[in-house]
């Protein structure tokens, strides 16, 4: 199978075997140098595993001419920023930190439709990574770690669109930087297999998957402030009791949602109109179809309680019990 880029054709790798990961990194290597020569590199780093990758092949290939850039867009979750540019610092990366924060919200401000915020945050990183590749001199390339379900489900392959990917439909039709996106014909687990094989930390090679978007497309509706610190308290405590019980490992990605729901409630005897937070549950292989994760009531109960009673603004709980199809994973 094969997929495309402004005319260019790829083959679609497959990494089934430990050759096949050795012969894939000596033949990216190749064509990345290739492409690249002399010239300077500036990767869109965010910490999950696609892009961790992709930054790590990249350095392999070009070392000092890469400089890796992570932008807080505001969306990310709960103390992520500094988690991701501290682990990628000590590995030796060469990382930008940019506050983008306040340039995100104003542009998502009374957006309500998924594919509209989608689109405006993925031309939005791009014009960040234009202004910051011009503040480091001449750079003429940008890294990307798009991976093969991206390109299949924003229509850019074989079939139409279920959503646009930012990194793919959310891209402006004209960019100033050239892209460079080695992982763009594999699967999510064959690039999982692809960062051990080039010693990635397996906090960052097993990493639950991430929205390019982040948390703009699990809050339904208009993105504000106020949402964002509550879908950031909800999910922190969703991954901490997942983690306790020793479900993380066991699942492809759990996370909550936060939906354009509020309902009435009972809080120490009085009424509350507040908000309902969902959470989504899933196994699968490589994202294209997924089971919803059948958690133990006792631990669903547990995360429920926490959420209802430490978040003051969440006052109902729900599960998620739909596979995909007909749903997708995420909410948008």
């Amino acid at each position: 199978m094969t997929i495309g880029r402004d005319g260019v054709t790829m083959t679609r790798w497959r990494l089934d075997s430990r050759e096949d990961l050795t012969s894939f990194i000596k033949n990216q290597i190749a064509a990345i140098r290739a492409q690249v020569g002399p010239k300077n590199v500036i990767c869109g780093l965010s910490g999950g595993v696609d892009s961790s990758v992709a930054a790590a092949l990249v350095h392999r290939a070009i070392g000092s001419q890469l400089t890796s850039i992570f932008i807080d867009n505001g969306l990310m979750r709960l103390n992520e920023p500094e988690q991701v540019v501290s682990i990628f610092r000590r590995l030796g990366f060469k990382v930008i930190h940019v506050d983008a924060r306040k340039r995100f919200m104003a542009r998502l401000a009374n957006i309500s439709d998924p594919e509209l915020k989608r689109k405006i945050i993925g031309e939005e990183f791009v014009r960040v990574f234009e202004q910051e590749a011009n503040s480091l001199g001449q750079v003429d390339f940008l890294v990307q770690g798009t991976i093969y379900s991206d390109v299949v489900e924003s229509g850019a392959a074989t079939g139409p669109s279920l959503k646009t990917h930012h990194n793919v439909g959310g891209l402006p039709e004209k960019m100033e930087l050239k892209l460079i996106e080695p992982l763009r014909s594999l699967y999510k687990n064959e690039v999982r297999a692809l960062g051990q094989e080039l010693n990635l930390p397996p906090e960052l090679v097993w990493r639950h998957p991430f929205p390019g978007p982040g948390l703009a497309v699990r809050i339904l509706g208009e993105v504000t402030r106020e949402k964002v610190s509550i879908l950031q308290a909800a999910d922190s405590i969703v991954i901490e009791e997942i983690k306790k019980a020793g479900w993380y490992p066991k699942l492809w990605q759990v996370f909550a949602v936060l939906p354009n729901i509020q309902s009435v409630g009972v809080v120490a005897g009085k009424r509350t109109y507040a908000y309902t937070v969902g959470i989504r549950a899933v196994q699968s292989v490589d994202a294209m179809t997924a089971e919803w994760a059948q958690l133990p009531a006792t631990l669903l109960d547990k995360i429920a309680r926490r959420l209802t009673t430490e978040i003051p603004h969440v006052n109902r709980v729900v599960y998620d019990i739909t596979s995909k199809p007909p749903a997708t994973i995420e909410w948008e």
